[in-house]
């Protein structure tokens, strides 16, 4: 079959060359690749539907934002090359997207093909999440601190204590696990899921303090490891210099090996957890085995007498000692080891499958790890009173039998001296390595304090400079950007170790176990609030995309835990609470202000998108009143960047008071490059920018008066929608086609009919601010040599030719402008505001300055009010007027009266006129003509005859003084508000109605707006 010479066409448009021959084409019956295979075959398209088709079947490339290396990416053909018919489309779209190598699908040549980088370590669930939880968890508190909470609070209350903060950080494990299965999770952990889902403000401020806050945990641990070190060179008798500085140099050591590990890579850590995996398992087997061995006389003069029923018994209930000594003293100081839930998701970004390993691994480290904490507090308070001598001689005589004290005396021991004394140095409440004494091997507990120690300390090192680059890649702070580079195929945060490092050596510096902890608990329990409070926004917003794939979580639990958190978090340390409230605060502030242009799709634009369209609804039910009325405008900027002007003064009086959309027409027919000009985003950049608060609402069309009428009725929402046109006035009226004048009077006409308020705006510089040539010219308003002003001839049609065209029809911008300054963004001074209250519209030609005036810049100006009256009358007539104006509460005072508004203009003023209108009057040869004046009006509106300059003589003789009295009266004034004259359609041909408004606004210095309201009353003074 012979191809048309359109499809030819097409064929040879459409084809993309490469080096060895097409890579895509059409050859008149189907699209085809370099290789010969046809687009159909490729996605097995003709198999799916029965039929050869440009559509293709579901694909993951269509959703995914990445491509695996070595492998080219598709994309599925738009609706428009669906759509769209070949033969009439001449340039349409390519099928498919290039790619970063530059190959198009289907071509497969192997010498193209990248090679793929080795894969980077990943982790599964057990190796990444579970055992690195759980190691993080059994960290410096459990062998360190346990048993002394265990002697304070008794057995009853630590349990508590777990449980509470097991179900704090079970919670949190549920919405954690939510948050992490509703998505492709990336690296970033906490601040990951915090900030994609309640947004870059609250996410940026908690992924600072959440990595601030691990690397304090690293000091907090490798404190505790440089205690038990410390302790071992005491009881042996060794010192470097004195107790607290030998902690201080230990810790610096140990952190620096830690640093080392860290910089060897993921792979080398992980094994490093593993191992320490085993010696904590260990550890706890031989704590288990000690316990059940009887005990020995030396460790019964420690306070260990194995199970006994009476020391559990009295070990049940709290004996508070010290300043430390209550509830939630004690909650402080073991929180902090109940944190460690997030080292797995921290590590998000090293993971094979997040959305299952981050749920299953978190949920199983919660489970086991606070199993543990039971069953150690429960045998350790079984096995060991609270007080002891450690003195071998310390056996009970029969003389000391009535005055012996305490536990120990049915077990034939006294201790009565030291616990009267309160110089015991062994028990549960007096000694930190009691597990050491009931275990059955000592030195193997000591490697487990080592393990759960290291382990934790490298877990955080670890998580905080993988959350802090994260945050760094995001550019939320300045500054902060240099720590975002990583290295290596893991994509290591060297620069963040080395900070991470740094912080946590100062506070290793402290080397008090007891003061660290509680210093980071508020930054973990404020980062435990906000993953809870995340998964309670998104489940309440009802968001289609909140889809997560783990479904044993409930909102309602998640907002309890975020409460319980806030609350916990003031009663531990109030003073500390509000510091990082107030950190975060600052942080939100700070991000707020600044407007990161980053859109994550946050739960947070959900529950706006919720409260604006229930506000909006509930508007249904009200009935409008006068006394809520605003000016809704409709601004016809064409893009905004083109009008500045325009758009500045209408932002003035609109801006936290009313609506106002910017609307733009774009003239052609609907292609994608129609559609993505007329909803280009950089429109409302550049209105954000400027700070102005408008809408953007563009439309295509074929003309640009249909586009105005889709817009007058289709912008807005409910009640919430324009009730003012405003539009700046057509300079280059007499230069332009009489078509493009009766095109701009129509859509004044076309407000009026739709009762719109309509207002005009003229400068003395003209409002375009930007004028460029068209690279395609529309043939309707194309200037023709043999055509002139009096040539009545219907325009031609628009092109549908991809041809774009705004509110005026020789400019075209297509990217935004920059920022130019405007009359309107000045101060205005002590000028005045002069109103030509001239005929009665409702009102609205009163409100907009008053409205104007209580803007700052506009504040000083004076208001002067003008209305035409009778010389005889004069002072009545003013009194009049200022009995109303004041009833309405507008503060304006100073009111005139032109008793001369009605005199006969200056002859040289109407010569003028006839001058102006002269071109577009009907001349001899057309009066002669078989033409009818039907026909005249219908075939050329903008003519004007003699019986119609007749009949708008008076009116016409009223513009042309008004314009003498505005140069008389406002040469000086700020600006000058008219009431806009109304010309009768079908009476008043639309050239007349253009030379009125060119001779009431023409030559005046200040900015004219001429108004004219809908007839209906916007001003009221009534209460009611």
């Amino acid at each position: 079959m012979e191809l048309s010479p359109k499809l030819v066409a097409f064929q040879s448009q459409f084809s993309v060359k490469g080096e060895e021959g097409p890579k895509y084409g059409f050859d008149g019956s189907k699209f085809h690749y370099g290789d010969g295979t046809s687009v159909a075959s490729q996605n097995s398209s003709q198999i799916l539907t029965g039929y050869d088709t440009l559509d293709v079947g579901p694909n993951y490339d269509f959703y995914a934002n990445t491509t695996a290396l070595g492998r080219v990416r598709r994309s599925r053909p738009s609706l428009f090359q669906l759509h769209s018919n070949i033969e009439e489309d001449s340039f349409p779209p390519p099928l498919y997207e290039e790619t970063n190598t530059g190959r198009a699908p289907g071509d497969s040549s192997e010498d193209d093909v990248e090679e793929p980088q080795s894969e980077p370590t990943r982790f599964g669930w057990v190796k990444g999440v579970m055992i690195r939880c759980m190691l993080n968890i059994w960290g410096v508190i459990l062998y360190l601190r346990l048993p002394w909470i265990t002697a304070q609070a008794g057995i009853g209350l630590t349990w508590v204590i777990i449980l509470l903060s097991s179900c704090i950080t079970g919670i949190t494990g549920l919405s954690t696990s939510a948050i992490a299965t509703n998505g492709k999770v990336k690296g970033g952990g906490t601040y990951f899921l915090i900030s994609r889902s309640l947004g870059p403000e609250l996410g940026g401020s908690i992924g600072l303090i959440f990595a601030f806050a691990n690397a304090v945990a690293v000091a907090m641990h490798t404190v505790g490891f440089a205690e038990t070190v410390q302790a071992l060179m005491q009881e042996s008798g060794a010192s470097i210099v004195d107790p607290i500085n030998d902690i201080r140099i230990i810790g610096v050591i140990t952190v620096t090996c830690l640093l080392a590990i860290s910089l060897a890579g993921m792979e080398w850590e992980a094994k490093a957890q593993v191992l320490f995996f085993f010696v904590i398992l260990v550890s706890f087997a031989n704590y288990i085995v000690g316990t059940i061995i009887p005990a020995t006389p030396q460790k019964q003069a420690k306070g260990f007498f194995s199970y006994q029923a009476d020391i559990f018994a009295e070990n049940f209930v709290p004996s508070w000692r010290g300043p430390e000594g209550n509830f939630f003293g004690m909650f402080s100081i073991f929180f902090p080891s109940a944190t460690g839930i997030l080292a797995g998701a921290n590590i998000s970004g090293d993971l094979k499958d997040p959305t299952v390993a981050i749920p299953r691994g978190t949920l199983m480290a919660i489970f086991w790890t606070t199993l543990s904490y039971l069953i150690i507090a429960a045998t350790i308070g079984a096995c060991v009173v609270r007080d002891a001598s450690g003195i071998m001689n310390d056996t009970l005589v029969m003389s000391s039998v009535d005055s012996c004290q305490g536990l120990a005396c049915q077990y034939g021991w006294d201790f009565t001296d030291c616990i009267t004394n309160k110089t015991c140095p062994y028990g549960i409440s007096n000694q930190y390595q009691s597990m050491s004494l009931v275990s059955g091997f000592a030195p193997l507990i000591t490697a487990g304090i080592f393990g759960a120690t290291l382990s934790s300390a490298l877990a955080c090192l670890v998580s905080a400079p993988k959350v802090f680059q994260c945050l760094c890649k995001d550019n939320l702070y300045p500054v902060i950007g240099f720590f975002g580079k990583g290295s290596g195929k893991n994509d290591e945060p060297i620069r963040g170790y080395i900070l991470a490092y740094i912080i946590a050596v100062c506070f290793v510096l402290i080397a008090e176990l007891n003061t660290i902890a509680p210093i980071i608990s508020n930054f973990f329990l404020c980062s435990y609030a906000l993953i809870n409070f995340s998964c309670f926004h998104a489940s309440i917003t009802n968001s289609p995309g909140w889809r997560p794939s783990f479904r044993f979580y409930s909102k309602w639990i998640s907002l309890l835990g975020a409460v319980v958190s806030v609350i916990i978090m003031f009663l531990l340390t109030w003073w500390a609470a509000l510091i990082a409230i107030g950190i975060v605060i600052f942080l939100l502030g700070y991000v707020l202000y600044k407007k990161p242009s980053v859109n994550w799709g946050s739960s947070v634009q959900a529950g706006s998108y919720n409260m604006a369209l229930s506000y909006c609804v509930s508007l249904n039910q009200v009935d409008d009143h006068i006394k809520n009325y605003r000016p809704q405008c409709l601004v016809l900027t064409g893009p905004p960047s083109c009008r500045p002007a325009l758009v500045d003064f209408v932002g003035t009086f609109t801006k936290n008071l009313s609506l106002m959309i910017c609307g733009n027409v774009v003239t052609g027919g609907p292609s994608p490059s129609t559609l993505d000009t007329a909803s280009s985003n950089s429109h409302v950049t550049w209105l954000n920018k400027r700070q102005i608060k408008s809408f953007y609402h563009g439309v295509v069309a074929n003309d640009l008066r249909t586009g105005v009428k889709m817009l007058l009725q289709g912008a807005g929402l409910g009640r919430i929608r324009p009730n003012v046109l405003l539009t700046g006035f057509k300079r280059d009226w007499r230069k332009d086609k009489p078509s493009c004048i009766d095109n701009y009077i129509g859509i004044l006409h076309d407000a009026f009919d739709l009762q719109y308020g309509v207002c005009v705006l003229r400068t003395r510089e003209g409002l375009d601010m930007f004028r460029q040539a068209q690279t395609h010219v529309n043939p309707g308003f194309e200037e023709s040599p043999e055509r002139g002003v009096n040539t009545c001839v219907p325009p031609a049609p628009p092109s549908i030719t991809f041809l774009f065209l705004y509110m005026d029809p020789d400019a075209m911008v297509t990217e935004p402008q920059p920022q130019p300054s405007t009359v309107f963004q000045s101060q205005q001074g002590k000028k005045t505001i002069d109103v030509y209250w001239l005929f009665d519209d409702g009102g609205l030609t009163l409100l907009l300055p008053y409205l104007l005036t209580r803007k700052k810049r506009w504040a000083r100006c004076k208001v002067r009010v003008f209305v035409g009256g009778d010389i005889q009358r004069k002072e009545e007539q003013k009194k009049e007027v200022m009995d109303l104006i004041s009833k309405f509460r507008l503060g304006f005072h100073d009111v005139e009266v032109l008793p001369d508004i009605n005199a006969r203009p200056q002859p040289e003023h109407v010569r003028r006129f006839e001058d102006l209108i002269g071109p577009y009057r009907l001349n001899t040869a057309q009066k002669d003509g078989h033409v009818t004046a039907e026909q005249m009006n219908q075939d050329c509106p903008w003519m004007v005859s003699d019986e119609e300059i007749e009949t708008n003589k008076s009116k016409t003789l009223r513009q042309i003084r008004l314009n003498e009295v505005l140069q008389d009266y406002s040469r000086d004034a700020a600006i000058i508000f008219v009431t806009m004259p109304v010309g009768r359609r079908g009476k008043c041909p639309s050239a007349l109605y253009m030379a009125w408004l060119e001779t009431l606004s023409r030559d005046l210095r200040p900015p004219v707006l001429l108004v004219r309201g809908n007839q209906e009353n916007v001003l009221t003074f009534y209460c009611q």
